[in-house]
Parts: C-alpha cells; sequence; structure tokens
C-alpha cells in the first residue's frame, strides 16, 4: 500500500463507522426514555458505558499491540453487533436499568478495542512508507469527513425515529457489515510486526501495557498535562452530549424526534466548520498549544451559554458553537499526542489517554445525572460548563512546557504569527533548535 491508499482507507473507515454510530447518536437519550427508564437511569446507563471503556481499556490494548491494529478493530465490530443485540432485546423486553446497564458494558468494550487501533494504524503505515506530511491534516481530513457521516447519518436516524425509536438501531447492526468487510480487505498492519501470546501471559501483557501507559504517557509532564485537561472536559462533555436532546425539546416545547435529527447534522456541521479552521487557524500561530487554549475557552463560555440562554434558538446556537470548539481541539491534540508516542506503543498510549478521559466521563455523568434531576438540565449545564474552566490551567501548563509536539507541521504554520520562526521550551530538559517551517506540501 502506498500512502495514498493507507489514507483513503482511513478515510472509508472512519466515514462508514461514525456513520453507524450517529444512525443512533441524536435519539438514544430519547430511546431509552422511550424504554421506560427516567432521566437520571439514562444517564447511569451511560455511565456504564464509559466505565465499561475504563475498564477494559488495557486488556483490549494487549490485543492491539500483540495481534495487531487490525485485530483489534475487526474485534470492536463484533462486540458492537453484539451490543446493539442486546440493547434492542432489553428495550424490547422492558429489562430496565440492569439489562441497558449490561447492554452498555458490551457496547463499551466494543468501543475500546477501536481507541487507538486505527490512528495507530493510520501513523504506523504512513510513517512505514515514508510519509513526511502534516499529521493535523490528515487528522482534520478524517475528522471531516467523520462529521459528514455523522450528518448524514444523523439526519436518516432522526427520520428512522419518528418512524420507530428502534429502526436506528436496526440499520446501525446493518451498517456495521460493510465496515467489517473493508477493514477485512484493506486494513494491512505496515510498520507494526505483531507477535504472539498466550492466555497465560495476558496479566503479565497487561501489567507490561500499564508500565507502558505510564511511562510514555503520564511520565511526560506535557501529556500528562494533556491528558488532565481530557480528564475535566470530557467528565462534562459525555454527559452534555447526551442531555441535550431531552432538553432542547423541553425548551422547544414539543416532542418533535425528527428535530433532534435536525440538530445532531448542525452539530455535525460546526463540527466540519471547525476541522475546517484547523488548516486556516494554522497560519497565526505555530503552536498546537494557543489553538487548544483558544479553543478550549470558547467550548467552556458556549457550555455555560446553553443553560443560560433559557430559549431554544439561544441554547442551540450556543450549542453549535460548543461543538465547533470542539472540533478545533480533536485533530489538534490527536496530533500532539501522535507527535509526542513511540511508534511501537502508539495504541497503548492513546488507550491510556482514552481510559483517563472516560473516568472523568463517569464522574461527570453521574454527579451531573443527580444535579440535572434535581435541579434542572439548564443549570447543569451552567455547572458543568464552568467546570471545564478547571482544563484551562492544564493546558497552560503543556503550553509552558512546549516542546517538539507543540510544534505545528506545514510550510505555512504560523507563518502569520507574531512568534514566527522564534524558538520554544523544551520537553524534559532536552535542549531544541528554533522552530523552522517544515514543508509539506
Amino acid at each position: 500500500m502506498n500512502a495514498q491508499q493507507i489514507i483513503r482507507t482511513y478515510l472509508g473507515i472512519a466515514g462508514l463507522y461514525t456513520f453507524s454510530v450517529s444512525l443512533s447518536m441524536g435519539i438514544n437519550t430519547l430511546f431509552l426514555l422511550d424504554a421506560g427508564l427516567d432521566l437520571l437511569e439514562t444517564f447511569l446507563a451511560n455511565a456504564a458505558f464509559t466505565a465499561a471503556m475504563v475498564l477494559f481499556e488495557i486488556p483490549t490494548g494487549v490485543l492491539a499491540d500483540t495481534k495487531g491494529r487490525r485485530a483489534s478493530f475487526l474485534a470492536s465490530v463484533a462486540a458492537l453487533v453484539v451490543g446493539i443485540l442486546c440493547y434492542l432485546w432489553a428495550a424490547e423486553v422492558g429489562g430496565g436499568l440492569l439489562a441497558f446497564c449490561g447492554a452498555s458494558v458490551i457496547l463499551g468494550l466494543g468501543f475500546t478495542f477501536y481507541s487507538g487501533a486505527v490512528e495507530a494504524w493510520l501513523v504506523d503505515g504512513l510513517q512505514s512508507v515514508g510519509y513526511t506530511r502534516s499529521m493535523d491534516r490528515v487528522f482534520a481530513r478524517g475528522q471531516m469527513i467523520s462529521g459528514a457521516a455523522m450528518l448524514t447519518g444523523t439526519v436518516t436516524g432522526g427520520l428512522l425515529g419518528s418512524i420507530d425509536l428502534s429502526l436506528p438501531f436496526v440499520v446501525r447492526l446493518v451498517m456495521l457489515g460493510p465496515v467489517f468487510a473493508l477493514a477485512f480487505f484493506c486494513m494491512q498492519d505496515l510498520g507494526f510486526e505483531a507477535r504472539a501470546v498466550r492466555w497465560g501471559k495476558v496479566p503479565e501483557e497487561m501489567r507490561r501495557v500499564a508500565r507502558t501507559g505510564i511511562h510514555h504517557g503520564w511520565q511526560q509532564r506535557a501529556i500528562r498535562w494533556l491528558m488532565v485537561s481530557g480528564c475535566i472536559r470530557f467528565g462534562f462533555g459525555m454527559w452534555g452530549f447526551y442531555a441535550w436532546q431531552p432538553y432542547f425539546l423541553e425548551l422547544l416545547g414539543r416532542e418533535i424526534v425528527w428535530v433532534a435529527g435536525v440538530i445532531s447534522a448542525l452539530m455535525s456541521l460546526s463540527m466540519i466548520a471547525g476541522n475546517t479552521l484547523v488548516d486556516y487557524l494554522t497560519r497565526f500561530c505555530g503552536r498546537r498549544s494557543t489553538l487548544l487554549l483558544a479553543a478550549s475557552v470558547v467550548q467552556t463560555a458556549a457550555a455555560v451559554g446553553i443553560g443560560i440562554a433559557g430559549t431554544f434558538p439561544g441554547a442551540v446556537l450556543c450549542f453549535l458553537i460548543m461543538m465547533a470548539a470542539g472540533g478545533v481541539l480533536a485533530p489538534v491534540r490527536q496530533a500532539y499526542l501522535h507527535a509526542s508516542i513511540p511508534s511501537e506503543h502508539r495504541a497503548t498510549v492513546i488507550s491510556f489517554d482514552s481510559m483517563i478521559q472516560n473516568g472523568g466521563g463517569i464522574l461527570g455523568q453521574t454527579g451531573l445525572g443527580y444535579y440535572g434531576r434535581d435541579h434542572g438540565v439548564g443549570a447543569g449545564y451552567v455547572v458543568g460548563g464552568a467546570f471545564t474552566a478547571l482544563a484551562l490551567p492544564a493546558l497552560w501548563m503543556v503550553r509552558r512546557l512546549g516542546g517538539v509536539a507543540d510544534r505545528l507541521e506545514g510550510e505555512h504554520a504560523g507563518v502569520k504569527a507574531p512568534c514566527a520562526g522564534q524558538g520554544m521550551p523544551s520537553v524534559s530538559g532536552v535542549d531544541e533548535t528554533p522552530r523552522q517551517p517544515v514543508a509539506d506540501e
């Protein structure tokens, strides 16, 4: 495979996978409420999903780092099929909170097989074929494709949900077939050598993966602060992502399911707009931490605004601004992490980062779920949004530490910044030469 084939495969998987997931994204909370759960129980079921991701990140990281990224992704698709079937069964028989928690745990297992594996496969493959262009742009393109797929999927899911709230899950189940086929036939583990591991050695491998995640992730000061900021933002983000569905319909004053699909589509467009801004904004700054800080400030203000607005148009506008800021944050954060991690440990550290973020997601969904039930969802957005301001000092520490990973890539990166061409502080005391633009096109 050459670089373009690897990128096309990555974009194809990202698009199809996101489309299948987004079919149920805009109506998931409404589906759980319709199945008999109350609002708090809905967030507890979602918290079980997040807890499963924390629990299984390290064991599934063993598979990605031994059998390969392709095997891990195929296992992800298989687990999602089982999880969705259990989800539909729980709704059909009125299984209640425990049944949905069990289904959510299986879905969480599926997502842990996915987290980090495809990104690691992409970066390893591109490095193995000598790709030297900007990874920020590749990740931004991936985010844009995912955003477009989410746009299509959420609209489709909203329309299907207007007929029957279970239909989006059924179509999602069907769509996982093409995803599995594309990965099975087109993913090749380039730049990575698989190795055998016996069942008796799995606990030892888990300890090794944990040590690797700590050593190459948590013990690097800049990455540690980046993970802390992610944990804080994700704590609110997981709750806020699911709370808007009933909240916005409450503000609208009408139970119209397709409206949730339309808002999800607008959310996708906002994220695409944020992804598109990344390439433009890099012309005015030479450091990733600049974009991370600026986008986080906007995201915090917009999150608080959702609760303060008190009207349907105002709350939706703030929500879309928050998602656009997230569209800037995601690819820049991805590129920073991958620029900091050795190839052979990439999947492990990305999974470790996901585990840290999901730990915040458990606390956020549970805590804000209780608070939102007692004080209202709007108040939950104000409190949760204000809490994300605590991520700003952590990101400021990332900026102070600087280093190679903080340098934006590409011949146009930072050319209009006031400090263009100036050096940056090093990581771990290692001296570095002043930043020079690197040609990537």
